[in-house]
């Protein structure tokens, strides 16, 4: 694995943590369950302490991109398994964009 594909793994897991923060803060019914709560404030700095390390070796912009797509699309994705949250088909749509923006952004 080369080192670029590390920095790259770094903001992808970045990206995972802030789906499962976003997941255990809905857990937590606005805080008022605050195990989850506390577990979603700690997941959001573990996901930024991951995307520290991975600006270390990437532009900020795209590894935050990564970060952005990664959540958002995990986040739309979990939800909809999880919570049946769905989304209207034009919301699938945006998802496939942003996931091809990251990609585009990766490959510039």
């Amino acid at each position: 694995m080369t080192a670029s594909n590390v920095y790259f793994l770094l903001a992808v897991l970045a990206g995972v943590l802030d789906v499962a923060a976003n997941l255990a803060s809905t857990k937590s019914n606005g805080f008022a369950r605050r195990g989850w709560g506390v577990l979603s404030i700690l997941l959001v700095l573990a996901a930024f302490a991951l995307l520290v390390e991975a600006v270390k070796g990437m532009e900020l912009a795209i590894a935050y991109a990564i970060l952005g797509a990664t959540g958002i699309f995990g986040t739309a994705i979990c939800g909809r398994i999880l919570f049946g949250q769905k989304l209207k088909p034009i919301g699938w749509v945006g998802l496939v964009l942003v996931f091809g923006a990251v990609v585009v952004l990766h490959t510039a």
